[in-house]
């Protein structure tokens, strides 16, 4: 291999070691003007191709749109031994709730998102904006005009997904007998404090779907994203 680019190669590998977010194919051009994005992808698809055929103990993965280096999952336990007193905050299951009703019905309002979960969800919309896992996308048509919520990219880093796509689709959960809860929209009117036994359904499958993702991102060794709080 030219010397030239095997220390391009070398140079990319560094920097997705130090970058603690997925690393895109411009901020890479930035740092080697001399390549282009083709020639970039390509040096990091070997790259990825030399950690699988030698098992190592780091993976390239591709995330939200860039390019990430992360533990490989093999070495999970050997991890979790290692960090045994560092554990990562987990989304309530409110938040998850309401996450999981804004990343399938995006664009959505703070009213949908409450009929459906039965609940009011003012303080877990506001918890999920604070924490860059949903965004304001724009503002519905009808008199008030409310505010309409969607995911962010940072929503992908967290559950680790590539993008909106490979969230598992709605059909899946059809055909295993696994719906959205539909709640009486009068429900939308009691406090997020009301015990679970007066609420009209059980909590979203959906939302237990992702808290499933949430804990794989954390048990394969793969969370260099940034914890939050539950």
């Amino acid at each position: 291999m030219d010397e030239q680019v095997q220390n391009y190669k070398s140079a990319i590998e560094a920097i997705l070691f130090v970058s603690e977010k997925p690393v895109v194919l411009d901020q890479l051009k930035e740092v080697l003007p001399g390549l282009e994005a083709s020639k970039i992808n390509g040096l990091i698809r070997e790259l990825q191709d030399e950690y699988v055929n030698r098992s190592a103990g780091m993976v390239i993965v591709e995330i939200a749109g860039g390019f990430q280096m992360l533990s490989n999952s093999q070495a999970a336990s050997y991890i979790r031994e290692f960090y045994k007193t560092k554990t990562k905050e987990k989304l309530s299951r409110p938040a998850l709730e309401s996450l999981a009703i804004i990343a399938y019905k995006q664009p959505v309002g703070r009213a949908e998102v409450e009929i459906i979960r039965g609940v009011n969800s003012d303080g877990t919309i506001a918890h999920l904006l604070n924490k860059g896992l949903i965004k304001i996308t724009g503002r519905k048509e009808v008199p008030g005009r409310p505010f309409l919520y969607g995911t962010t990219k940072e929503f992908l880093e967290y559950f680790g997904l590539k993008s909106l796509d490979d969230l598992p689709k709605i059909e899946e959960f059809n055909q295993l007998g696994v719906d959205m809860p539909k709640a009486e929209p009068s429900l939308a009117q009691e406090s997020e404090s009301t015990p679970p036994e007066e609420t009209a359904s059980e909590p979203t499958s959906v939302a237990d779907q992702m808290q499933v993702q949430e804990a794989s991102q954390e048990s394969s060794g793969q969370s260099r994203v940034a914890d939050l709080d539950a």
